[in-house]
């Protein structure tokens, strides 16, 4: 029965932390947001939802002599925010399996009693990244994030399988 629930903790930590994983990424990139415009124009309350676009419910009709050519959304963007294309944004390939595998790893340390095979998995994680890191400060910070988020999930969902199930 123990490996029934070994199993089910290990597919939780693994897979369900997938969308935990996302839905941090998610909240990360709102707040940033929320910064981004909050610096570009003090006059925005920070605690609004910078997500909604104002202009959305505006006249839709350009104003007489502007420009009718500016791509759509430019218009939108406060000024000072900080806009990256999304050909200069680098993704970590694998890192959504790779982030299986490690929440995986985590949460069978864990069940195993060798908490300390965690400090493996994160370097041999760090160093096999570290020169994409080095070079990309975005990079380094969305694996900071998914790091930590999938440490933090796979080390609970071990925690609460070994008081509950495992004694």
């Amino acid at each position: 029965m123990n490996a029934l629930w070994i199993t089910l903790a290990l597919l939780i930590a693994g897979f369900v932390g997938w969308p935990v994983t996302a839905l941090v990424f998610r909240l990360a990139r709102t707040i940033d947001d929320r910064q981004d415009a909050v610096a570009a124009d003090p006059a925005i309350d920070p605690a609004a939802d910078v997500t909604v676009d104002p202009a959305a419910t505006a006249d839709p009709a350009p104003a007489a002599g502007t420009d009718t050519d500016t791509p759509a959304g430019a218009a939108n963007t406060p000024a000072g925010a900080a806009t990256t294309p999304v050909s200069n944004v680098r993704i970590l390939r694998g890192g959504a399996i790779i982030g299986v595998l490690e929440r995986l790893a985590v949460c069978l340390a864990i069940l195993a009693g060798q908490p300390v095979a965690i400090a493996y998995v994160v370097a041999i994680k760090g160093l096999g990244r570290f020169a994409e890191l080095k070079e990309t400060p975005v990079a380094a910070e969305r694996f900071i994030i998914g790091t930590l988020t999938s440490l933090l999930w796979a080390a609970g969902v071990a925690a609460l399988a070994k008081v509950l199930v495992l004694g």
